[in-house]
């Protein structure tokens, strides 16, 4: 049993705090604004600040929603870096731009507190089941001292090498992440255009060597315009143009994801920011013709 404290219980936070909390741990939980916990999460203690949170707690988790979140948790007299007890180790999940998380693993070292950068590939089922796959960045021997606390909230957990790698990783699923998204909203839409029985579409992707699980999963729940939010689209765009940023940064051309942000823009004006990132699909429908 560890003591964790855990800042961020947004929809991926809770799920893992679950977890977290079904492995045995004594979990301290954090959020910026007030929020109900489910029955499942009740074994974990709410904290009022930061400091109360993290105070004398060996391990630090945390899942925000990007670069400008972190800066606010990690800094300032308040913040997470003015607080950690020396030496603990901090396990970052969010997905950010790599350079802040270099910037906030220099600033955790002078505390002598390595700061791991550990995104995950997942959403909200994955999350709540204790099935996300983590990519890691930081310290070895950090990395190992945490990895038994990862794998009670993963399906895999993956080394990548030294601080930002796994940030860096985690832009590049997400690029495919987004494209993937992208032309199953373009598929599905020349299918029901074209008058294809819907069911059978998804029979053959059931199949096809080109399939994915999420064109499985979502190309379902598109075709019957479930778009519950399982991962935000307005996040989706915020991680658009992460990839962006980092590509541009990396002297790599990703014309496609660039004009992927775009949609994704497009789908937050219209108001579907609060939906699942698949409501893009909604806008692609609509620019085809067709009704949700």
């Amino acid at each position: 049993m560890t003591e964790i404290a855990f800042l961020g219980l947004g929809i991926m936070g809770r799920g893992m705090v679950r977890n977290l909390l079904k492995a045995g741990h004594d979990v301290t939980v954090w959020n910026r604004s007030s929020r109900a916990l489910e029955d499942d999460l009740a074994g974990a203690t709410v904290a009022a600040t930061i400091a109360e949170a993290v105070a004398g707690k060996p391990v630090v988790a945390l899942c925000l929603t990007g670069p400008d979140a972190q800066r606010e948790v990690y800094e300032g007299e308040g913040g997470l870096l003015a607080h950690v007890a020396p030496e603990a180790t901090v396990i970052d999940a969010t997905t950010t731009d790599p350079e802040v998380t270099v910037d906030l693993f220099a600033q955790g070292q002078s505390r002598a507190v390595p700061v791991l950068d550990c995104p995950v590939f997942g959403s909200k089922g994955e999350a709540w089941e204790g099935r996300l796959d983590f990519v890691c960045g930081g310290p070895p021997a950090a990395f190992d001292s945490v990895k038994p606390i990862l794998e009670t909230m993963a399906a895999t957990v993956h080394y990548l090498g030294p601080t930002g790698s796994g940030a860096r990783m985690k832009l590049v699923g997400n690029l495919l992440v987004a494209a993937q998204m992208a032309s199953l909203g373009e598929a599905l839409s020349l299918a029901r255009k074209t008058g294809l029985n819907p069911d059978a579409v998804m029979g053959v992707l059931d199949v096809t060597d080109f399939s994915s699980g999420l064109i499985r999963g979502v190309g379902r729940a598109s075709l019957g315009g479930a778009f519950e939010p399982f991962f935000y689209l307005k996040h989706m765009l915020k991680d658009a143009r992460l990839i962006g940023t980092f590509a541009k940064a990396s002297g790599v051309p990703v014309p496609n994801a660039g004009q992927i942000a775009e949609f994704y823009q497009t789908a937050v004006n219209r108001g579907l920011g609060d939906l699942n990132a698949s409501a893009l699909h909604k806008l692609q429908f609509e620019a085809a013709g067709l009704e949700d």
